[in-house]
């Protein structure tokens, strides 16, 4: 295992530290610098949808708006702007979305901002990770009275993580050959507007016997709670701050 891989999981423990704790470290230390760019990198991923819609809902248009996100993240960490990151000025997010609007502010970063491809290497895309965005932004953020673009960006900043979380979720059930049950009792978990599904209809359709449905859903369910909480633990300096953090995304998630 190389230094990147034990400054950022640590040996033993895959959340000795976080993301968020290594960039840190590397901002007050002045160390370790290839190990605070993994960690951004992988942070990144994680807030390339918020801030994308953030951009959007100041109006750009949808190429304009990838370009100035991937702009964005590609100045962070080619001009190693995370080693002014303070967590006592406040949340990961908060950092990078005062990063975002001094960048923005500035007309000459427009520009350079809009040279297509630029950079594009350092933190790679797909298209797929666009057209989620795009969604995202069209869900929450695409009419005249829709929120404001920090309300949006916390919007798509929770949503992202339980997408995330989700993912995990679905991996350990794909691991053990279970997609099929995943993708038929991950309601009990994502919820929405139609009514559960009752427990003998699914046994029916899963030909299992119900009480054993009863049980897989209290195992889905104590999984995706520790999927999202690792996904949130990751964005935070240390354990301690995971709790008020899962309490800040339940508040932006029945906010509406």
């Amino acid at each position: 295992m190389n230094s990147q891989s034990r400054t950022i999981h640590g040996p033993g423990d895959p959340f000795a530290s976080t993301h968020w704790s290594v960039i840190l470290a590397a901002g007050q230390e002045e160390s370790e610098p290839e190990a605070a760019q993994a960690a951004l990198a992988q942070l990144c991923q994680t807030y390339w949808a918020p801030l994308y819609t953030f951009v959007r809902r100041r109006g750009h248009s949808p190429d304009d708006a990838e370009d100035l996100t991937q702009s964005f993240f590609v100045y962070l960490l080619e001009d190693k702007i995370y080693l002014r990151a303070d967590s006592g000025k406040g949340k990961f997010r908060s950092f990078l979305l005062t990063c975002l609007k001094d960048r923005l502010a500035d007309a000459r970063d427009y520009k350079q901002a809009l040279k297509r491809g630029g950079g594009r290497d350092l933190l790679p895309l797909n298209e797929a990770q666009v057209e989620e965005a795009e969604s995202l932004f069209q869900t929450h953020g695409g009419s005249e009275v829709s929120p404001n673009e920090d309300r949006l960006f916390e919007r798509t900043w929770a949503e992202t993580l339980v997408a995330a979380a989700l993912n995990r979720t679905s991996a350990h059930y794909r691991d053990e050959d279970k997609k099929k049950l995943f993708e038929e009792l991950k309601v009990f978990v994502t919820g929405g507007t139609s009514p559960l599904p009752t427990y003998s209809d699914l046994a029916e359709r899963l030909s299992v016997p119900a009480s054993s449905l009863r049980s897989e859903v209290t195992r889905l369910r104590a999984r995706y709670r520790e999927g999202l909480r690792a996904e949130v633990r990751q964005t935070v300096e240390s354990e301690a701050e995971v709790a008020g953090e899962l309490r800040e995304l339940l508040r932006v998630l029945s906010s509406g």
